[in-house]
């Protein structure tokens, strides 16, 4: 979940992959003030699915109540934390000296002032890791099919879980390298086709009208670049404007794509593992928790920073961008996910060195569909939950049901178990600014799974070199709800994680279009002003949540 989708989209075709934006703009995104901050909107007057930010603060406001800083950590690839936008909402570790080179607070880690990374070493950082799944196969494979054919039966017999995982990612490793291969062979032509395309232009703007009168080419490259165009004039995106803003555009979108891509060759390369040399770690040691550095930021910082900026970031300059929680939250940086998949080492120890360190609200916009240290995690999500601490979870980006294709982590250990191992998990699905289509197309979803649904396309946030872009997916979507839940935090320190998930499950706007109602628990889209006055209702000053009341009176009536 690291990367934009727009490869991912860009697959279905150009008509489809636009689809997915809002409808055409009479005004550049980079120059609309409404789009930048639609996931703010008030549902009840606008019948646009934002979150109701500022009512929610007026409300709480009204109320007397005076915030406190809440320190949210960011689980994600690193964190430009002198962004403009983010600079004055970065946390500091109040006990620690700036590049002293030493571990004044004791914990473990050497000048952790704005957090830490556990992707790094003495050596650099880790840019390009494998996926999970080209890990699991290359140390299982000699395992479970090495050349000694009776040991590799008994080791199947032996280990049974662990084949079983080692199959799963045997199917997807096979699967997905290919399609990662062949995605970037078909990126890369269109990129090296973008001139032969503004050549068939020929000034013109880009119309179905304009792109049909092109006479066929006989050149075969000019064909397939017609093709395209013919693809391209129909999207909402590209749709009336100008061969020039085409070319720019294109090359833009393209180089997205195969930087998506591209690192593809490592990451499911059974032998490439720069791990050892820059971090030095033991990777199967999970007891070791003191490694890394203190580089906040990483050699990518665009998923990181893009995130941070939609929990706590603030306007700057001409720029109206806020985070949901700008007034209220503080970043922690903790660079955990690399351009691959994310360690279940990593995780376990980001989300201990985020507790420990007084985060209350950890974002965690990352997913893998195997996880051979998941009990690991789910320790660590106990003692996150022992501690007070609410993690706030994507959904993933597969337009899959989770129940069926599982996105660790999970706070459900097994598929079939009624309710989740801990309390205090919200799983985020993404939603859009379109009533008829609520569901982002590339959202996960799952009634019993899946707790709410947050915006989560065309969102409008930081990213490295202090500048803005729109980013979308469930990674966006998760963040939303970590700003909102730091605002009910702020306001009302007493609440506890199960009850900030109850408030933003119960007080979400519901919408029975195309089944979305069915999607998550909450059948609805988060709305902050609703669940404060939920949460403030029902738990402010130790109230009882209204769910336990009326469980309470179903048993005195059962008792009757």
């Amino acid at each position: 979940m690291k990367k934009v989708l727009l490869a991912a989209v860009f697959l279905a075709g150009f008509n489809s992959a636009f689809a997915q934006k809002a409808q055409t703009k009479s005004v550049d995104p980079k120059e609309d003030k409404d789009l930048m901050t639609w996931y703010h909107k008030d549902f009840s007057t606008t019948k646009v699915y934002g979150i109701n930010t500022e009512n929610a603060y007026k409300y709480l406001e009204s109320k007397g109540l005076k915030p406190k800083t809440v320190v949210v950590g960011v689980l994600d690839s690193g964190v430009q934390v002198d962004h403009p936008g983010l600079i004055k909402n970065i946390w500091s570790n109040p006990n620690e000296v700036p590049n002293n080179g030493k571990d004044d607070d004791g914990n473990g880690y050497v000048d952790d002032v704005h957090g830490w990374n556990f992707i790094g070493g003495k050596n650099g950082d880790v840019d390009i890791d494998n996926m999970e799944v080209t890990r699991v196969v290359a140390k299982y494979k000699p395992v479970f099919e090495g050349d000694d054919s009776t040991k590799n039966k008994a080791n199947q017999a032996k280990m049974p879980e662990e084949f079983a995982m080692y199959m799963k990612a045997k199917e997807l490793f096979g699967k997905k390298s290919i399609e990662a291969k062949q995605s970037l062979q078909q990126y890369t032509m269109i990129n090296d086709l973008i001139p032969n395309m503004v050549k068939l232009l020929d000034g013109k703007s880009v119309t179905a009208e304009n792109v049909s009168a092109i006479k066929a080419p006989t050149d075969q490259k000019d064909a397939i670049a017609l093709n395209i165009l013919g693809q391209v004039a129909q999207s909402p995106e590209f749709k009336g404007k100008s061969s020039a803003y085409f070319e720019v555009a294109m090359k833009k979108e393209m180089k997205g794509a195969i930087d998506h891509f591209a690192p593809a060759a490592k990451q499911y390369d059974l032998s490439y593992d720069t791990r050892a040399e820059i971090v030095g770690d033991n990777y199967d040691d999970y007891g070791q928790r003191n490694y890394g550095n203190n580089h906040y930021q990483g050699p990518d910082a665009e998923h990181g920073t893009h995130v941070a900026g939609i929990i706590a970031g603030l306007p700057q300059g001409k720029e109206v961008q806020h985070g949901v929680a700008s007034r209220v939250a503080k970043i922690m940086s903790v660079r955990t996910v690399p351009n691959g998949d994310e360690r279940d080492k990593d995780v376990a120890n980001a989300i201990r060195y985020a507790v420990d360190n007084g985060a209350k609200v950890l974002n965690m916009s990352f997913g893998k569909p195997v996880s051979p240290g998941k009990n690991e995690v789910w320790d660590a999500f106990k003692y996150a939950e022992d501690k007070g601490v609410l993690l706030v979870k994507a959904a993933g980006n597969e337009n899959e049901d989770v129940a069926e294709h599982l996105a660790y982590p999970t706070n459900f250990k097994n598929i079939t178990d009624e309710n989740p191992f801990v309390n205090n998990v919200i799983v985020v699905g993404a939603s859009t600014n379109r009533n008829n289509e609520l569901r982002a197309s590339f959202s996960n979803f799952n009634k019993k799974m899946v707790n709410v649904f947050a915006p989560g396309e065309e969102i409008y946030s930081t990213v490295p070199t202090s500048t803005y872009e729109y980013l979308q997916g469930t990674s966006m979507a998760s963040p939303v709800v970590a700003g909102a839940a730091a605002v009910l935090l702020a306001y009302m320190p007493n609440l506890k994680p199960n009850q900030i998930i109850e408030a933003l499950v119960k007080s979400s706007n519901a919408s029975t279009e195309n089944g979305f109602v069915d999607l998550s628990q909450a059948g609805g889209v988060i709305d902050l002003k609703k669940a404060a006055e939920y949460a403030y209702t029902n738990f402010y000053n130790g109230k009882t949540s209204a769910v336990k009341k009326a469980a309470k009176s179903v048993r005195k009536t059962v008792k009757k």
